[in-house]
């Protein structure tokens, strides 16, 4: 919160500097301003609704994805090796565009803005999340299986009961920082016609011709946003913290 009054203050001053305000478009004192604020809120909702959906299932996928890279059948690395390489080079723009517009040419369904944005999404970060998995698990020491195996646990069990909760401690922070860098890269579903936050400001600017006033405001929502859910995953990670002692 001190960030963002900080960035209004700058924003105020070389807006006054300039002998130009416009800070009356987004000044929810007045009528014109309070509708204009609930406008550009709008869209809050559905960043995140979009953001969480695509999130949730790029983690399962990253880590379904990662177990089979660790595999010692060679076929199976090989297979998870490929889609990570894939999808990780494809820029989000494009899986977006994709998506939306050559998907359904290929399936013959139809879909949604959401869903679109929600598959791409998930698709581009799950290669990135299987990364932060492979490393996770890699870094258990080899004693850890070992013991494991000498209670009598099976694969599936060793990992999730043993290697699993250990590697997720290790990767939350590396998973928070994607959750945030893909917060951010949800502005880019916009270009598809989501009413995201950014798509709702660009509507705005069209009417009001007051770019710095309402990008600046854009700019404050996704800095807000991404200062909660920052604190969000480091409470989390104290909380996993005091439940390992």
């Amino acid at each position: 919160m001190r960030k963002a009054l900080i960035l209004v203050a700058i924003a105020l001053a070389l807006t006054g500097c300039a002998g130009n305000w416009g800070w009356y478009v987004v000044d929810p004192t007045t009528p014109k301003g309070y509708t204009n604020v609930r406008f550009l809120l709008s869209g809050l909702q559905y960043t995140i609704l979009l953001s969480a959906t695509a999130i949730s299932i790029s983690i399962v996928a990253g880590l379904l994805v990662a177990l089979p890279g660790l595999s010692a059948n060679r076929a199976l690395r090989w297979a998870s090796r490929t889609y990570v390489e894939l999808v990780r080079a494809v820029p989000i723009l494009v899986l977006v565009l994709w998506v939306y517009y050559g998907l359904p040419q290929i399936t013959g369904l139809t879909i949604g803005v959401f869903w679109a944005g929600v598959i791409a999404l998930a698709l581009s970060d799950s290669a990135f999340q299987a990364e932060i998995f492979r490393a996770g698990i890699q870094s258990i020491a080899r004693g850890q299986y070992e013991a494991a195996y000498s209670i009598s646990l099976n694969y599936r069990d060793t990992m999730r009961y043993v290697i699993l909760p250990q590697a997720i401690r290790r990767i939350l922070p590396a998973i928070g920082n994607q959750i945030v860098y893909m917060l951010k890269m949800s502005s880019l579903v916009s270009v598809i016609g989501m009413q995201e936050l950014t798509r709702k400001a660009n509507e705005l600017v069209v009417t009001e011709y007051r770019p710095l006033e309402i990008y600046t405001f854009l700019v404050l929502e996704y800095l807000v946003l991404i200062l909660i859910v920052s604190a969000g995953v480091r409470w989390l990670e104290r909380r996993m913290r005091t439940d390992e002692r």
